[in-house]
């Protein structure tokens, strides 16, 4: 791998926006004056080079943009691990909490190769076996890109995460087709896939439309097709920058706003580690 290689998943996950921090200059000046306190931003949050702007434009949603588990991925239940694939409507899951939930529902999505190489957004996202620490996840784990990992207090889209090495686009030998399965409770959880802390599914106005078989979400939850969940943790990625904003906002406010990048930090960890275990 050569230096420039090695050094493209850092890089790009210092790509930010640098007019974010023009919003959070505001709503942080509007909150001190509110509360009378003073409030100071970092240097690296009035023009590091991690707030550049991504490049190129935000992507509409798709349906290929969902967040999803791979078929066969392993799913902690009180009684053990099961396949996914294998859970059905009131089984129960274990979630990060400490306690048990029913699934509420399940969706699906199946693609098919249309050309020499899959989309990158429909293309899994390996997290390598004891990728994040020792132990986890324990044994290959693989999501849509835009699902998202429970790590350091935070939720941070696996594609954030890319490092070429512990955490790359990949799909498992044998595969003509990626199926992909999500669970839904009554609220954003997160739940033990393959060990490692990984999002349900976050309902929000209509975006179960997007599975193929949400015709059947409709007919039991008729209620529920315009409700929107509430994310169980802040939710940090390069796009979005409303959301990642809020995200910032909610972890940093207090008298001295100390802004910082969970998932810089989370992603130059992980590919630490995985340069010392490839060493």
């Amino acid at each position: 791998m050569s230096d420039t290689e090695r050094h493209q998943p850092r890089d790009r996950a210092r790509r930010h926006f640098l007019g974010v921090v023009l919003s959070a200059s505001a709503r942080v000046a509007a909150i001190s004056a509110a509360a009378g306190t003073i409030v100071s931003l970092p240097a690296q949050a009035m023009g590091h080079k991690w707030w550049k702007r991504q490049d190129g434009p935000t992507r509409s949603p798709t349906p290929t943009n969902q967040n999803c588990f791979l078929r066969g991925t392993g799913i902690m239940t009180p009684t053990g691990e099961a396949r996914i694939e294998d859970l059905s409507i009131g089984d129960l899951v274990e979630t990060v909490r400490g306690k048990a939930m029913a699934v509420k529902w399940i969706g699906r999505q199946c693609y098919k190769k249309s050309g020499p190489s899959w989309p990158d957004n429909v293309m899994p996202i390996r997290i390598a076996r004891q990728a994040l620490d020792q132990r986890t996840p324990h044994q290959d784990l693989y999501l849509s890109p835009n699902h998202a990992l429970f790590i350091d207090g935070v939720l941070i889209r696996v594609k954030d995460l890319v490092n070429g090495i512990s955490i790359a686009p990949a799909l498992p030998a044998g595969h003509e087709r990626i199926e992909y399965f999500h669970i839904v409770l009554d609220t954003h959880e997160v739940i033990f896939a393959e060990g490692a802390p990984a999002e349900t599914f976050l309902v929000r106005a209509s975006n179960h439309e997007n599975f193929t078989n949400f015709a059947e979400y409709e007919r039991l939850y008729p209620a529920d097709t315009r409700a929107a969940m509430t994310p169980f943790a802040p939710i940090i990625g390069y796009e979005g920058g409303r959301e990642h904003l809020k995200a910032l906002l909610r972890l940093g406010v207090s008298r001295f706003i100390q802004l910082r990048d969970p998932v810089q930090d989370a992603s130059e960890r992980i590919a630490a580690r995985a340069g010392h275990r490839v060493s």
